[in-house]
């Protein structure tokens, strides 16, 4: 028996026609064209990969920018609907799914084929790539990494739901390119915003401490995933609605309990930042089918004293109040501005600052991720795939089946060892009950907290 991938068949998918449109990125997609984004949905039965190919080349008619290839011209970087093409790679593995699962944030798990993003900056290389793997219990491991530039997860959600409703011959949802994104947020934002840019420049010290962050990060952090079900997480939003006094979202509760409770297992006391990205489509009024990328965030500073009920509620009212107080995309197109292109480079989002533990969490749950379809069989488990180990991100998904939320996190090796031991997972678990029903899929992936 074999662990490791044995390659079956490579092919690379086109929709047959080149639509040419030329997509101005905007300064936001700039600063995001040295990333990559790669996500695991696993299926417990068999799936065709010619009729995943034939569906996503439908797909790709709908959605052409990822089959297409970046370009910089006279210093502006642009998306050329051209129709390269996406790699798909067909491998078999004699292990079985849950144990494929379990590895799904492993270095080298071999899930994905992770962009090369700076190459596809160049024009090098495509801008989606697909790796389908056929386990020995008979499951399908369906990996997929995309170029950041050219959209956010809701983009490439809505590519995933196209490309299952070509595979089961349904009606194709809308989609609608940003074809200048910096034009659009112009003519929709308003005049005045928060104020306050999601980017800085470090300065050199910080700058050097930053590079030792990036350069040491597979050695000093590890990725841990935590499953709350959806009975621990009422019990979790029902007391932290009674301190906050107000309603809370499962998404509020569990960031907030999983923020709260790594402080307090890394004993820090400090009053520390909580950077929460924000879809700002619909804030805005802008259309769901918007491909690109429209993201904003919010800022929360927290103290653990206050509990994790406070900051429940405190994330509440950002959430609601984001396009008339936190709103900061305005701000953020100033500052970028003013740096002009070629100083992006030196530019860092605020949210990733590890020097002061300042954790950066995504809530990636209702995008329809577990509601795709592909030969009438949907997701059993969908998660991120690591990347690259940057610590104090977090992201929160549906679980098991589209039940509870999952979340991944990249913290220092100390506390991700602390967070599985005893006292973490008690720590982690309090709302749990005993007779709660969990997902059979859990107790077959031990690595899940």
């Amino acid at each position: 028996m074999s662990v490791w991938p044995q390659l079956r068949d490579t092919r690379t998918v086109r929709a047959g026609t080149a639509p040419g449109t030329v997509l101005r990125c905007g300064l936001a997609d700039t600063m995001l064209a040295d990333l990559a984004v790669s996500v695991v949905l696993f299926f417990d039965r068999t799936l065709d990969e010619d009729r995943l190919a034939a569906g996503l080349a439908r797909a790709l008619e709908r959605v052409p920018v990822f089959a297409g290839r970046l370009r910089t011209v006279d210093g502006v970087l642009e998306a050329v609907c051209d129709d390269s093409g996406v790699p798909m790679v067909s491998y078999r593995v004699d292990g079985t799914l849950a144990e494929s699962m379990g590895r799904v944030t492993a270095p080298g798990a071999q899930h994905v084929d992770p962009l090369d993003a700076p190459a596809a900056r160049t024009g090098g290389g495509p801008l989606l790539a697909v790796r389908v793997t056929r386990t020995g219990d008979g499951g399908t491991v369906l990996g997929c990494s995309w170029h950041h530039a050219i959209g956010d997860l809701h983009s490439f959600a809505l590519l995933l739901r196209t490309w299952s409703a070509a595979v089961e011959g349904e009606e194709l949802p809308e989609a609608e390119l940003v074809e200048d994104q910096d034009a659009l947020l112009d003519r929709v934002l308003p005049a005045q915003d928060c104020g306050r840019p999601g980017f800085r420049v470090p300065g050199p010290d910080e700058r050097a401490v930053l590079d030792r962050e990036v350069a040491s990060g597979p050695r000093a952090n590890r990725t841990v995933q935590l499953y709350f079900g959806d009975a621990e997480i009422a019990r979790m939003r029902e007391e932290f609605a009674a301190a906050a006094g107000r309603w809370v979202s499962s998404g509020d509760a569990v960031c907030a309990h999983v923020a709260h409770t790594l402080r307090e297992l890394d004993g820090d006391r400090e009053t520390r930042w909580l950077t929460v990205p924000v879809n700002a489509r619909r804030p805005l009024g802008l259309p769901d089918a918007l491909v690109g990328n429209l993201l904003g965030d919010i800022h929360l500073p927290y103290a653990p004293e206050d509990g994790p009920g406070a900051l429940a509620g405190a994330l509440r009212t950002a959430v609601l109040g984001y396009a008339e107080e936190h709103l900061n995309l305005r701000a953020n197109l100033r500052f970028l501005a003013e740096l002009g292109r070629p100083g992006l480079s030196a530019c860092v989002p605020i949210g990733f600052d590890p020097q002061q533990r300042r954790i950066s969490f995504s809530n990636w749950s209702r995008f329809g991720l577990y509601d795709v379809t592909f030969q009438g069989q949907r997701p059993v488990f969908f998660s991120p795939a690591a990347n690259y180990p940057l610590p104090w991100v977090c992201w929160a998904v549906e679980g098991f089946g589209g039940t509870g939320l999952l979340t991944t996190a990249v913290l220092p090796a100390r506390l991700a060892a602390r967070l599985r031991g005893t006292e973490g997972r008690a720590a982690l678990h309090r709302f749990r009950d005993a007779s709660d029903e969990l997902p059979a899929l859990l107790a077959a992936v031990p690595k899940v907290l």
